[in-house]
């Protein structure tokens, strides 16, 4: 939905703020509907931790994600996510938040299972390999919306433009990683998921806002109409944070915040074959399996 909002020619930040109005104007009422009395609950720490949250959670690693995309691909950005449960893991550790356990079944098994997600995804990056010819569906939505390039023009396939995606995709990881431990924390003293969520979706418009309007000048980027960017920002909105964000603390307050990290990985699977079917992008083994997919879905 992002690849075909921005071949549009809508500006990825401003699909950011939008993403976060619709999940807010969708979360306010469901919280004042179930959890009315969570508004005598509402001090300055908890407004300190929805507004970590929609920084790390919302604003931030949105932004981050989407910088990445620009300079890789919408597979390998997805595979990146992949090193989430490593970072989760190490920030749980150093917030005292999971022990170890070194010498346990479970401890061993959490190590085994990070060093596994840190190399999987070293491996991504850094392995060509070959093409995968599994079906061809022949469908390409992006060839109806080719405004404008979403990579930054011809020097977009070179290596440097590639080092700097992959950082904005690592930082946007440890992002992701930083919210689910200020979640998990913010749930303790602060236990109602609808009011979390509306409080995190709101602090992330409020921040995504004032970033665009300080870096995007062009103010025709802000209109909406009935087509495929309106139709974007209510699905990522809706779908991709208010219905994510709820499931996610939900699963972080019961699980805590390395349960929740470690179905990440899952992403990379449904992007690679969602994007293969319908964006017209050929599957290729290892790093290229997003860099040489990139062609198809940049045009």
């Amino acid at each position: 939905m992002y690849k075909l909002a921005a071949n549009d020619g809508m500006s990825l930040r401003v699909i950011v703020v939008y993403r976060f109005m619709f999940a807010t104007v969708i979360m306010v009422p469901l919280a004042l509907i179930f959890e009315r009395k969570s508004l005598k609950k509402i001090n300055r720490k908890v407004l300190l931790q929805a507004f970590l949250c929609g920084l790390f959670g919302g604003s931030l690693v949105q932004n981050l994600y989407l910088q990445s995309l620009v300079h890789t691909s919408a597979t390998f950005v997805a595979a990146m996510i992949n090193l989430a449960p490593a970072f989760t893991f190490i920030l749980a550790i150093c917030f005292k938040m999971e022990k170890l356990a070194i010498r346990t079944n479970a401890g061993k098994a959490k190590v085994c299972g990070t060093l596994m997600g840190i190399g999987g995804a070293m491996v991504f990056t850094f392995y060509k390999g070959i093409d995968i010819n599994i079906w061809s569906t022949n469908v390409n939505l992006l060839k109806h919306h080719h405004h404008q390039q979403v990579g930054p023009g011809p020097s977009y396939h070179g290596t440097g433009h590639f080092i700097i995606g992959a950082l904005f995709g690592l930082l946007s990881c440890v992002s992701f990683s930083l919210w689910l431990i200020n979640q998990a924390k913010m749930s303790v003293g602060f236990p109602y998921l609808y009011s979390s969520t509306a409080l995190m979706c709101l602090m992330g418009s409020i921040q995504g806002t004032l970033y665009a309007v300080c870096t995007v000048r062009d103010w025709n980027q802000w209109k909406l109409g009935w087509n495929i960017r309106l139709l974007t920002v209510a699905f990522v909105g809706i779908i991709g944070s208010a219905l994510f964000v709820f499931l996610v603390s939900w699963a972080v307050r019961l699980k805590g915040p390395l349960y929740a990290a470690i179905f990440n990985p899952l992403g990379l699977v449904l992007v690679a074959i969602v994007g293969s079917l319908l964006l017209d992008g050929t599957l290729y083994l290892g790093r290229y399996n997003g860099g040489k997919m990139r062609p198809n879905l940049e045009r």
